[in-house]
């Protein structure tokens, strides 16, 4: 494919939720899910969009989009904390560190990439947008576990200065395996 300088823009809220049956497209065809689930993804995309710190990037090239990340402000009320306070209390805490590190942070919700798009440095320059000028403590997100970390994303992540989390933590209504990754803001790069 050659040298890949893909546009990495933010989008509006209208921009997003006009385009979110497009985005989930990405991450359906990204994480080789059923397409039967693209309606409830839409529905879920556009909520978290109305979340405070909704910030959203996308990646064109030639003006079609080929990559996709948006997250907000982490709160209590959220599904996702409630879920992060179940792992750190079955893995024996959370401790007094732990607790504040969920008091003030970025949720990277999404980060997605077409696979024909995959592997040219895409994910890192949308993830340095999304997170760029957040005046929050933290950024944390989550991403199957795979054997070895032997994977693109794994490898962008710890780029990127992120750290464990929780691992080998299992979200409900997925029976997959996930790694909850934390890093400082603002972004670094190792």
């Amino acid at each position: 494919m050659g040298d890949v300088s893909p546009t990495i823009r933010r989008l509006s809220i209208p921009e997003f939720t006009i385009n979110t049956p497009v985005l989930v497209d990405i991450y359906i065809e990204a994480m080789e899910y059923d397409k039967a689930i693209r309606d409830t993804r839409v529905e879920v995309w556009r909520r978290n969009s109305q979340n405070p710190g909704f910030t959203a990037v996308a990646a064109l090239m030639d003006d079609q989009v080929v990559g996709i990340a948006y997250g907000f402000n982490g709160s209590p009320n959220h599904w996702w904390q409630h879920q992060l306070r179940r792992g750190l209390r079955q893995q024996g805490g959370p401790t007094e560190e732990e607790i504040q590190l969920i008091q003030n942070y970025f949720e990277v919700a999404e980060v997605h990439v077409q696979p024909g798009f995959q592997g040219h440095g895409i994910g890192r320059k949308m993830m340095h947008e999304l997170l760029k000028d957040n005046a929050s403590g933290h950024a944390i997100l989550s991403t199957p576990e795979v054997d070895g970390e032997a994977n693109p994303a794994f490898s962008l992540y710890r780029s990127l200065g992120f750290t464990d989390f929780l691992r080998h933590f299992k979200f409900d209504g997925d029976q997959r395996d996930f790694a909850v990754l934390i890093t400082p803001l603002p972004l670094g790069e190792r």
